[in-house]
């Protein structure tokens, strides 16, 4: 199976990362974590901008560094693509020779990635003859991930890539991040404290705290441990894989059929078949013996009681809860899972209140 072991110890005044990470050798893994936790630190040292003394890096089989045998491969021997939080174009060359400055870094018979289809991807075939200072914001920063793919990298690097853009911005581009999830084979490591993007686009989700990973796992798997309450943003809760089932078009719903059953959602939409993710705050999960049909709630799915853990407030319990292989995580009040006596390998209905399509 391939994969990416990551082991580095960079100390700065104040500050260390402190960090061994096996993550997956194919998609969208996401270094997720506040301003200061190390995760820019962390994409540096992946692309050799620093050297952190004893540290061992190796890529889908290709080691980069190995310290103990005096290995380290300089950034500019890397076949990575690097994006920034500013695009940093060359303002006096067109796109289309932003582009192809990208591609001569390349010698042509490593060349994996078409300038044609890189173009493709991000959609900026309208742009390829202006100047960088006629683009927008997201433009540029579509062509920057463009320029990114256009030397065939073996692993691209993304750090904080929307932070930088308005919201309408982030939106634009958010559709293109998803296209290159879905087409490329190369795994992409992305740095982001934004919670809208990590639960859109991660598939594997590490959580940096003061320079270590206290977290490390398949995004669904990962935000549903109580063991240490993922937030992202206002409240802990997990993320589904589905595809759009079924649309009632009088109601304007769409049915998401997952793993675990079905949930209906806003209709968003999505065509029937497309693939989806929902997430499911805890908040909006409610927990009941037998099933209601006396109730404004549409998604009622069988459960088994997993765990149950305190919440940060003493009055509140997280249960963790198991819907045919899907984990669900709901906030309940400690009396109120006192008064159901629930404890692990109970049958329940999980209530699901409000569900959102994510993006």
């Amino acid at each position: 199976m391939q994969s990416i072991h990551a082991r580095f110890r960079v100390a700065h005044d104040g500050f260390t990362l402190d960090v061994d990470l096996l993550l997956p050798g194919r998609g969208v893994s996401a270094l997720f974590g506040a301003s200061g936790s190390g995760k820019t630190t962390c994409l540096r040292a992946i692309a050799g901008l620093e050297h952190a003394p004893g540290g061992t890096l190796s890529v889908n089989g290709e080691v980069w560094q190995d310290d103990s045998r005096g290995l380290f491969v300089p950034t500019h021997q890397r076949p990575l693509g690097y994006v920034f939080q500013e695009a940093s174009l060359f303002p006096h060359l067109s796109i289309r020779r932003n582009l192809e400055y990208g591609m001569r870094r390349v010698p042509e018979r490593d060349r994996k990635v078409s300038l044609d289809h890189a173009v493709e991807l991000l959609g900026i075939a309208p742009l390829l003859e202006r100047m960088p200072d006629w683009l927008s914001g997201g433009e540029k920063q579509r062509v920057a991930i463009a320029r990114a793919l256009a030397t065939s990298p073996r692993i691209l690097l993304m750090d904080e890539p929307l932070a930088a853009l308005d919201l309408a911005r982030k939106q634009e581009i958010l559709p293109y991040l998803e296209r290159l999830h879905d087409e490329l084979e190369i795994p992409l490591i992305y740095v982001s404290h934004a919670p809208d993007e990590v639960a859109r686009l991660a598939d594997h989700l590490v959580v940096l705290e003061q320079g270590r990973a206290v977290a490390s796992g398949p995004l669904g798997e990962t935000l549903a441990r109580l063991d240490l309450p993922i937030r992202l943003g206002e409240d802990a809760g997990v993320v589904l894989e589905g595809e759009i089932a079924e649309i009632d078009q009088a109601w304007h719903l769409a049915r998401v059929a997952f793993a675990g059953g079905s949930l209906w959602v806003r209709d968003s939409g999505v065509p029937i078949r497309q693939h989806v993710r929902v997430r499911i705050l805890a908040r909006d999960i409610s927990i009941a013996l037998e099933p209601h049909a006396d109730s404004s709630i549409l998604n009622v799915l069988p459960a088994t009681v997993e765990e149950l853990a305190d919440d940060t407030h003493p009055a509140l319990a997280l249960v963790k809860l198991n819907a045919a292989g899907a984990p669900l995580v709901a906030r309940i009040t400690r009396r109120s899972a006192a008064r159901l006596v629930l404890r692990q390998g109970l049958a329940v209905w999980a209530q699901i209140k409000a569900v959102a399509l994510v993006g």
